[in-house]
């Protein structure tokens, strides 16, 4: 479903907003550092996580105000927000039709991705960044999978502060490697589905403007989980960590054409590889939910030459409602029916259509 209104208030930039965007291009303009990105972040908030930033809670409050920030949208006609309170920064609030609910409880309404610049150097960068960019994959078509994410990250974290204490308790701690290996199986086999499903959408789509990949899962594979903890304590215990398990996952990407790994690739080439991925994953999301997901590019023209930028242009074009960022209006040129928004100073005017 689409967001037809966007309220924000004490967030980052903006201590008051209001935004009634249509159902497809939503289309941001303006100088570099006047809030494009905040909008985008502020969207993001309205699934499971810390957003597209990863930041802190207590940074996305404005500077000045009392601490605490909220962010509402419209969905035809359920209403969603988010935010904190004054007393605690750091803990997320949310409430649905005005009820409170749990914060994994966002992924059941919405499915949002996000390319931001940052995510140019996600092949070449950590294991753990690109485990992440693949969970937000799975949690688009698995709404599930965040109770499962944090439920295993939370016996983890206690199996390891037992396994850093004087006469560790072997009863507790086998009850802790037991959840992570209920939850840690929920998430490797979760993975597993959304790499496949995500393969033979790629397969099936033709060559063109944009380099195609092909995905993969490295780093551990299923197993007796409950064995290798048990067997791992004293290894563990030195390393102050967990060393067997889904959380050590890795996503392989190959370049398709050149069969070559993708953090070889030219900057360019990783792009176009990049956004590949994110549009084969928004068909698959389509088919399986129903709608398509929402998408947020941000400044993902710029760094596009004139032929791949009108192609993705194409390709989005129909695809649900898509947010896009640009320092200048002129890069969406070629686009058509838009809702069109000039951002400064922490307000979005709107611009005509």
């Amino acid at each position: 479903m689409p967001v037809s209104r966007l309220t924000l208030s004490d967030f980052r930039s903006y201590a008051d907003a209001l935004i009634e965007p249509g159902s497809g291009f939503v289309l941001l303009s303006g100088d570099n550092g006047a809030g494009k990105t905040n909008l985008l972040e502020a969207v993001s908030l309205l699934t499971p996580g810390r957003g597209l930033r990863g930041a802190p809670l207590s940074d996305m409050a404005r500077l000045g105000s009392s601490g605490a920030f909220a962010v509402a949208a419209r969905l035809a006609e359920t209403d969603i927000g988010t935010g904190t309170l004054p007393a605690a920064p750091e803990r997320r609030q949310v409430r649905i039709n005005g009820v409170p609910a749990a914060v994994n409880s966002l992924s059941d309404w919405l499915a949002i991705l996000w390319l931001t610049p940052a995510m140019d150097r996600l092949f070449s960068g950590s294991a753990g960044d690109r485990r992440r960019f693949l969970d937000r994959l799975v949690l688009a078509l698995e709404p599930g999978h965040a109770h499962h994410a944090s439920r295993y990250e939370a016996a983890m974290r206690a199996r390891n502060k037992v396994l850093a204490g004087d006469n560790p308790d072997p009863d507790w701690l086998a009850a802790l490697e037991q959840a992570m290996a209920e939850h840690g199986a929920a998430l490797g086999e979760a993975r597993e589905r959304t790499v496949q499903a995500l393969n033979g959408q790629l397969t099936a789509t033709p060559d063109g403007d944009f380099a195609r990949a092909s995905i993969a899962l490295d780093g551990w594979t299923k197993g007796d989980l409950v064995s290798a903890l048990r067997s791992s304590r004293g290894r563990d215990a030195a390393a102050s960590r967990a060393t067997e398990g889904p959380h050590r996952q890795d996503l392989i990407v190959t370049h398709v054409a050149k069969q070559m790994p993708a953090a070889q690739s030219s900057t360019g080439e990783q792009k176009a590889l990049l956004l590949g991925l994110v549009l084969a994953h928004a068909d698959v999301v389509a088919e399986r939910r129903g709608s398509p997901p929402i998408l947020l590019l941000d400044e993902v023209a710029a760094h596009l030459d004139p032929k791949r930028r009108a192609a993705l242009f194409r390709r989005l074009e129909g695809r649900g409602q898509v947010w896009m960022t640009a320092t200048e209006a002129g890069l969406f040129d070629g686009i058509g029916p838009a809702s069109r928004f000039h951002v400064e100073r922490g307000q979005a005017h709107v611009l005509p259509s």
